[in-house]
């Protein structure tokens, strides 16, 4: 019953691993700054500004980062160092992560944790959330994973205490509680960097949390949302009136988290077994699914249950219907495209009134939706696609990035910039990056 995930996949995921390196995009010009000064160049932002990766923040993401790959292409044009809170090679596995071990007989990946050479230093005083190494030098990435935009204000969101916090910050603050210590909003730290350039790709987790969840966690007041936006642009336009680049956010059903169990083959899968795809929906009543829907990829559909009729494949019938919890139905699906929309009007005219580079990359990750079951995305002769595993960009936890996505992300970032402050930032060479990592 599960073969359908990976097998169409399997021949352009082995095809991929063979790879061709090409020469970075560098125009006649030498590379130049133009308007812009990269001399501290600041990335503010969530786990994609980290670097996690393969649902976990570990050294050689953080590496490779999207804002460590600019920072490497803006010193060509004056850039500083740039500084990110590394965890040590003795730590280099963070948080821990996920790994691809191999398949098994009917095609789907092995994934399994990797659970030595940790950064963990303790549980929190809530007796549930980990501690990581702490790392309190000066940092110029500041991409905390998990922070939304109606966070950023929050006192106390770094303070270990039994109220929810969030570790990823607390590594990052002094243990003095106080303003300057471990009650600083991020605001407040982004503020205090002071930085020439910046980039800033916060909102995504104000829909995600949502997305990810089925509907069940609530979408950011878009009101508040504004307000710690506006607060955040003015910390780190500041008085140097910095220059800088404003990231809004993906449509969430284009990232293999919501398409790989896609919902058509399913009901295909159903039909063909002589039954339905049962769901229970956002109104919490069972009914039978549409192509409208999004299966989690982190549903058990397809596994056999027992029933009161007999034990028959999760979802399969309506005496086991997928939770609510397991898909972003319809009517879900349009109010977390909705909630995106409004927060990307709002990110673009904050970047439109301060004059800032706007990275449109809903547009660019649409434009990799695959069509009529092709990708539409090539770079250099290598196809591109928000295929799990085999698609290249994105890593193992269906979210977030694999280096070589950082990469073209990057170069994505570097257009904007040069048309925006008339510079030429050479691109990177995509290919030098890994995909998903094979045993």
């Amino acid at each position: 019953m599960k073969n359908f995930i990976y097998k169409s996949g399997m021949l352009a995921l082995f095809a991929a691993t063979v790879l061709t390196s090409c020469d970075p995009e560098i125009d006649g010009a030498s590379p130049s700054k133009g308007e812009a000064d990269f001399t501290k160049y600041v990335a503010v932002g969530n786990s994609l500004t980290a670097g996690y990766s393969d649902g976990g923040l570990y050294r050689e993401g953080q590496l490779n980062s999207y804002p460590s790959i600019l920072a490497e292409q803006f010193k060509l044009a004056g850039g500083g160092e740039f500084t990110q809170p590394l965890f040590t090679e003795a730590q280099k596995n963070g948080s821990g992560y996920l790994s691809l071990t191999g398949f098994d007989a009917s095609g789907l990946p092995i994934l399994k944790p990797v659970t030595t050479e940790l950064a963990v230093r303790g549980m929190g005083a809530d007796n549930k959330t980990l501690l990581y190494t702490e790392y309190l030098e000066p940092v110029n990435n500041l991409g905390v994973p998990g922070i939304k935009m109606i966070d950023v204000s929050t006192a106390g969101y770094g303070y270990n205490n039994p109220i929810a916090f969030n570790p990823y910050y607390e590594r990052l603050l002094p243990n003095d509680v106080t303003p300057s210590g471990a009650l600083r909003p991020y605001v407040a730290t982004a503020a205090a960097t002071q930085p020439t350039f910046f980039t800033m790709w916060l909102g995504n987790n104000d829909v995600l949390s949502y997305a990810t969840s089925g509907g069940i966690a609530a979408i950011s007041d878009l009101d508040k949302f504004k307000t710690n936006l506006d607060a955040m642009v003015n910390a780190l336009v500041g008085a140097n009136n910095a220059k800088g680049a404003i990231i809004n956010i993906p449509d969430v059903t284009g990232v293999p988290f919501f398409t790989t169990k896609a919902t058509a083959t399913l009901i295909q899968m159903a039909a063909a077994a002589n039954t339905k795809l049962y769901i229970v929906g956002s109104d919490n009543v069972t009914r039978v699914a549409t192509t409208a829907d999004y299966v989690l990829l982190t549903s058990t559909v397809g596994t056999p249950e027992q029933t009161p009729v007999g034990t028959i494949p999760h979802g399969f019938s309506p005496y086991n219907p997928l939770r609510n919890n397991e898909v972003l139905d319809n009517t879900e699906v349009a109010t977390a495209q909705a909630a995106t929309a409004n927060f990307n009007n709002a990110l673009a005219a904050a970047a439109q009134a301060k004059g800032l580079a706007l990275v449109n990359m809903n547009t660019f990750f649409n434009s990799v939706k695959m069509k009529d079951n092709k990708p539409q995305l090539t770079i250099n002769n290598i196809a591109y696609s928000p295929a799990f595993i085999s698609g290249n960009l994105f890593s193992l936890d269906g979210v977030h990035l694999t280096p070589r996505g950082n990469a073209i992300v990057a170069n994505e970032i570097i257009r904007n910039i040069n048309a925006t402050y008339k510079a030429n930032i050479p691109t990177v060479d995509e290919t030098k990056y890994r995909a998903v990592l094979f045993p």
